[in-house]
């Protein structure tokens, strides 16, 4: 089981005088999602740097918060950021898909008896720009370093060991349904044939050569999606994240919100799917007929479609470009005929 501690004085992992400077994409909106719940805990399953753990703490004062996250880098900065809320927030190194021990600990340790039920939950599904911005993680493709690219350093697979050890074709299956890459196929072929790579900027300069030069000439820099891809592999971040989503709606009590927060079509995909999944509670019915088969809806959607970053936010944060919202809410035991969509007034 994974660390459980109290926020106060950081641990030895938290002591680092590295800089974790990020700025969350969205804070407002998403602090809106929770300012009315009534008192309870709420995960942030996504921790970071506590950007919107503490926007959340700040708007709802009647919450308390579960923080979650893998990166003992991101933990050390969030640990700063919420000394302020003493008691009422707790952080756990942990991967997110561990939501339910996690929670269930939490809630049934003598230490947090008092601690009410789950409320809320939070998935920020980006990649911290910190995490992106340091050589020595390698994530980025514009700063050489080793090819890391693990959120969690103790787990044991990288981006170094995709690289050179994946088959031309898986790479090239990985790069197309990961990174939504035009010319996946070549690019796996380069990389097989210049085996093996080092480091982040030698494997950007492969992509960079495998990709025709008119193509190379728009969509930003030509490595971004092969890189994108890697990360999501190494930290195998679409292959948890339906059943993640899952288990966090299965854990709220009626009137619980779920939000999710992705930047990619990959991910957006996947959250739309297992939200419209939970609204129509699996039902196969012909809609022009209703629901004969019994399927007992789980949420109803905070809003029809996703939410966007509006001129104001993208001038404050280029890189909330890519964000998509969505939010449910929880609506077991609520019959059919009262389940009719909310909209969240997030100005």
């Amino acid at each position: 089981m994974s660390d459980d501690q109290r926020v106060g004085p950081p641990t030895e992992s938290a002591k680092s005088d590295e800089p974790f400077d990020h700025v969350p994409v969205m804070l407002e909106h998403i602090a809106a999602y929770f300012r009315d719940l009534p008192a309870g805990l709420v995960v942030d399953a996504t921790l970071g740097g506590g950007g919107h753990a503490e926007a959340i703490l700040l708007a709802a004062p009647q919450l308390q918060l579960l923080g979650i996250d893998q990166d003992d880098m991101a933990i050390g900065a969030a640990t700063r950021r919420l000394a302020q809320f003493g008691d009422r927030v707790t952080i756990v190194n942990a991967r997110f898909d561990a939501i339910t021990e996690v929670v269930e600990a939490h809630l049934h340790t003598s230490h947090h008896r008092a601690t009410p039920c789950l409320v809320g939950v939070l998935f920020d599904l980006g990649v911290s720009s910190p995490q992106l911005d340091r050589a020595d993680r390698g994530f980025s493709y514009r700063q050489e370093g080793p090819l890391d690219m693990r959120m969690s350093r103790s787990q044991p697979l990288t981006a170094a060991t995709i690289v050179n050890t994946y088959p031309a074709e898986e790479l090239a299956s990985l790069l197309d349904r990961y990174g939504d890459e035009r010319f996946a196929r070549r690019i796996a072929a380069a990389v097989v044939s210049q085996r093996p790579i080092e480091t982040t900027t030698e494997l950007a300069e492969i992509v960079r050569t495998a990709i025709p030069a008119a193509a190379r000439r728009k969509g930003g820099h030509p490595a971004k999606r092969t890189f994108q891809a890697l990360r999501i592999e190494t930290n195998e971040e679409l292959a948890i994240l339906g059943t993640t989503l899952e288990q966090a709606i299965d854990l709220l009590l009626p009137g619980g919100r779920c939000v999710a927060m992705s930047y990619h079509s990959g991910e957006d995909k996947i959250v739309k799917d297992r939200f419209r999944q939970a609204e129509t509670g699996g039902c196969v019915c012909p809609p022009k007929f209703g629901c004969v088969c019994g399927a007992e809806p789980k949420v109803r959607l905070l809003r029809r479609g996703a939410v966007k970053a509006d001129a104001a936010e993208l001038e404050r944060n280029p890189r909330s470009e890519s964000v998509r919202i969505r939010a449910v809410e929880s609506v077991r035991f609520l019959p059919r005929a009262e389940l009719a969509e909310v909209k969240v007034d997030a100005s």
